[in-house]
């Protein structure tokens, strides 16, 4: 009887284990979902960071956060009562950008500018009368620029107002406005109200997912090693990507749902307008939670520690997000080096997108490329999580 070569067997049997750790089993895959799916609701910690924590950030970002200046503390030294200068303290008090307090000496008003209680010193010369008839008359504006955005926004504010106070002036008396040929009328698209609440809230979406994402996967691996449980799954015959899988799965529905929660608030609750599809809202975060999770298990992998893993969690995921996605701060502004640094951040690219979907609408000369470079994002990401996980004790 003839004898089987020893050699041909071990290749064989090598070849069949290889050919099991790369087929994924649905099954495996349903059933550590199942798992996973009990555990997260089992324990209200995560449904808290996927449900709660998210309108809580989206109730700080809406009322909290505000590009916009409302009622600013400002003085006005009125130094000769006229008609003029009577009309222009009511233009400043009808205007919803300032609260105004009058005096008749700069003494009185400027050390609350010095002290911080009033933002700006308005200075009605005594002469503005007499420089109104005569075609010109400067008016002194005096801004306190300890804090640069502030001062610039309150300059920008007092033009605004004397200048269609002025325009008023001049349909009510006939005659034309004398400050040249040109005519510049300007029009804003997409946020007509320039709302900084309407620009602010569909990129805050991408943050929270970030947040959302990176948290929950960022536990889930290290839970099981710090649990013991881990010796559990490596005794059994599951490969890597039916492990991750299982635990994917499960996260990618709730954080979808909290996508759609958050997305819903900001329509119906701070009357943010929405102009693209839903389907497309969808599928884009889709593909950027599948960014956010891969993280989120990449970092959860490398640590093997829960507490460690948030803390990452939280630099990797959430401060890039906040502050190098165009969200709030303009990348054009920023060093060079910096903007080089945006271009490998994921959340750029989302923010981009969600502003497009909610206040363009499907534009996919932005939303193509912005879903595409996700996508590769999200590859590069698996790859590497892939990687890293080992099933072993070692």
């Amino acid at each position: 009887m003839e004898q089987e070569n020893p050699g041909v067997l071990k290749t064989e049997a090598t070849q069949r284990a290889g050919q099991m750790r790369n087929r994924i089993r649905l099954r495996c895959v349903l059933a550590l979902a199942r798992k996973e799916s009990y555990q997260i609701f089992r324990d209200p910690s995560s449904l808290i960071i996927a449900f709660v924590l998210p309108n809580i950030l989206l109730l700080l970002f809406g009322w909290g956060i505000s590009l916009d200046l409302g009622y600013i503390p400002i003085g006005v030294v009125v130094e000769n009562r006229s008609t003029d200068t009577s009309r222009i303290v009511a233009a400043l008090r009808g205007s919803p950008y300032f609260m105004v307090r009058e005096a008749d000496h700069r003494n009185e008003l400027e050390p609350l500018l010095v002290g911080g209680r009033i933002k700006g010193l308005v200075v009605l010369s005594q002469d503005l009368s007499a420089r109104l008839n005569a075609g010109s008359a400067p008016i002194q504006l005096l801004v306190a620029g300890s804090d640069a955005n502030t001062a610039e926004l309150i300059v920008g504010y007092m033009e605004t107002v004397l200048q269609k106070d002025r325009l008023r002036w001049s349909e009510e008396a006939g005659q034309p406005l004398r400050s040249g040929i040109i005519n510049i009328e300007g029009r804003v698209w997409y946020n007509p109200n320039m709302d900084s609440r309407s620009a602010i809230l569909p990129g805050s979406i991408a943050v929270i997912m970030t947040l959302i994402g990176t948290i929950l996967t960022s536990l889930v691996v290290a839970r099981e090693w710090e649990r013991g449980t881990m010796e559990a799954l490596l005794a059994s015959s599951i490969t890597r990507a039916e492990f991750l899988l299982g635990k994917f799965i499960p996260y990618f529905v709730l954080g979808l749902a909290a996508m759609l929660v958050v997305a819903l608030v900001s329509v119906v609750v701070f009357a943010v307008p929405f102009r693209g599809s839903w389907p497309v809202l969808v599928g884009v975060s889709a593909v950027y939670l599948a960014v956010a999770l891969g993280l989120g298990l990449f970092i959860s992998t490398a640590t093997r520690n829960q507490f460690v893993a948030t803390q990452a969690a939280l630099i990797v995921g959430y401060l890039p997000s906040f502050i190098l996605s165009d969200l709030v701060f303009e990348i054009n502004s920023m060093p060079l080096p910096i903007r080089l640094l945006t271009h490998i951040l994921p959340p750029r690219y989302f923010v981009s997108a969600l502003r497009t979907l909610f206040l363009a609408g499907d534009v996919w000369d932005v939303i193509i490329p912005d879903t595409l470079i996700l996508c590769i994002f999200a590859a590069v990401l698996w790859n590497l999580t892939i990687r890293k996980t080992r099933l072993t004790l070692e």
